[in-house]
């Protein structure tokens, strides 16, 4: 079975496959027990094999994670999304939820972290809370090394912990034997009446490659295709689809959201550089697509490759790792120059993390020191522990290129550099919770560019398209 084999259903099929639901949307939550520092489960599995056999399918990703995401998006064959509380309200969850799943038939969501886990010891954002918001059946994912009857008693706490949680099955992970799998099913079933729907193997390999982030990048992995194949095959032989398929038809109707969009200008129509290759690759979907429809040209912009900054208005210099590519990124001298010419003209530059380091003067990993834009007059420095994680609030306090002061924004951060070197640029924004460039403070604004360590959700900002056209047009929008 291949990802080539992929095919739109035939007539007749979508009653074949939802004689239960009549056709509309299904979709459930797939979520893990313990956060796996290895998972031969994943999401990504069950797309590639949904979508191979059934339908187009939609794939989400709870909570802010980029990587996850876009590897559910190359498995799914469109874009993935993020679904987060602590970004989205209500209206925006179902709109996004909508958005990403119209011309599909199935909707699947992977969970991050533990089923309850979130801001504290109530579970507040957390991904069971996000389930309970959008009524969505779950599954559960119980990494089973070295257990038997202890998984029935996880399961079992887990449903009564939280009896409003509609939990409908279970999926063991990591299963050394035939007979422990067997244990637990029975003990499942006996303690708690839930089905498991599957028991993928312990694997020494997985195809799948780590580093101080998370996986490697979608954009990174040549083998892309052979590995989700791999782990398609794999989920064909060890998981029921048919039975998860049946769970997720029992989701309940969705509440009808409009589906939030730009709001489209009339008039020039202004060109939006995106930094986009191996070393950026940092941006939700409804960040590119608000820009677009607000009347926004995306330029794809690669700073490994590119020997000259194209004629733009404005550029989005999103996250990603630039320290991975420090070395290639600083031979590319030309485009480097480039870049630091139009920020001194004047250019709007909005940059996240990746980007604010990519725009300093120098990057330092170890021992050694690459140059980079110097757009701004500061240093970066790559630390062996996370300087910031976790999610940001803020508020704009002063004037800037983007956004107009007392502006609230939601964001998150996941960084391990930090600026090497004093400085003593203006920062425009007040943090209530995260650590940003530090001292409470983030958002560097120097000339024409907003640098900051915080990544932005647009649909935690109102107005984000209009603010980029405003700054993209010199303030005349």
């Amino acid at each position: 079975m291949r990802l080539a084999d992929i095919r739109p259903l035939k007539e007749g099929e979508a009653e074949r496959y939802w004689p239960a639901n009549n056709g509309r949307l299904k979709y459930l939550f797939i979520c893990e027990d313990v956060k796996l520092v290895r998972k031969p489960f994943d999401l990504r599995d069950v797309l590639g094999e949904e979508y191979k056999v059934y339908a187009p399918v939609a794939g989400f990703k709870k909570g802010p994670d980029f990587i996850d995401a876009a590897w559910i998006g190359r498995a799914s064959g469109r874009p993935g999304r993020n679904l987060d509380t602590f970004f989205m309200d209500s209206a925006a969850l179902l709109s996004t939820l909508q958005r990403g799943s119209m011309g599909t038939r199935v909707a699947v969501i992977e969970g991050n972290r533990g089923l309850f886990d979130g801001l504290d010891p109530q579970g507040s954002h957390s991904t069971a809370e996000l389930a309970k918001t959008l009524r969505t059946p779950v599954v559960l994912v119980v990494n089973t090394t070295k257990t038997t009857r202890t998984v029935a008693a996880l399961v079992a706490g887990c449903r009564a912990l939280d009896p409003d949680l509609d939990l409908q099955g279970v999926i063991l992970n990591r299963v050394a034997t035939c007979r422990q799998e067997q244990v637990i099913r029975q003990a499942v079933l006996d303690a708690t009446g839930l089905e498991v729907l599957g028991a993928v193997p312990r694997l020494d390999e997985t195809g799948l490659i780590s580093r101080h982030l998370g996986l490697v990048t979608v954009d990174e992995e040549d083998r892309d295709d052979d590995v989700l194949d791999r782990l398609a095959d794999l989920m064909e032989k060890h998981v029921d689809i048919d039975r998860l398929l049946g769970v997720a038809a029992t989701a309940r109707p969705l509440e009808h959201a409009e589906i939030r969009r730009g709001s489209p200008r009339t008039g020039h129509r202004v060109r939006v550089g995106v930094l986009r290759d191996r070393a950026f690759s940092f941006y939700y979907q409804e960040n590119l697509e608000l820009l677009e429809e607000a009347g926004a040209q995306l330029v794809p912009v690669s700073p490994l490759e590119t020997d000259e900054l194209p004629e733009i208005d404005a550029l989005y210099a999103g996250g990603g790792f630039p320290e991975v590519y420090a070395r290639r990124l600083s031979e590319n001298r030309a485009f480097r120059d480039s870049l630091r010419r139009r920020a001194e003209e004047g250019l709007p530059i909005w940059a996240e993390c990746g980007g604010l380091m990519y725009l300093a003067r120098t990057l330092r990993w170890g021992q050694e020191s690459f140059p980079m834009v110097g757009a701004l007059p500061i240093d970066i420095e790559q630390m062996k522990r996370p300087q910031g994680h976790g999610y940001v609030e803020g508020e704009v306090e002063a004037a800037n290129p983007f956004l107009k002061p007392g502006t609230r924004l939601r964001g998150h951060e996941f960084h391990y550099s930090r600026t090497s070197s004093e400085t003593d640029l203006q920062t425009v924004l007040r943090l209530q919770k995260g650590t940003g460039i530090g001292g409470g403070r983030d958002g560097l604004c120097y000339r024409s560019v907003l640098a900051s360590y915080t990544h932005l959700h647009a649909l935690s900002v109102d107005g984000w398209g209009e603010a980029w056209l405003r700054a993209a047009s010199g303030g005349a929008v």
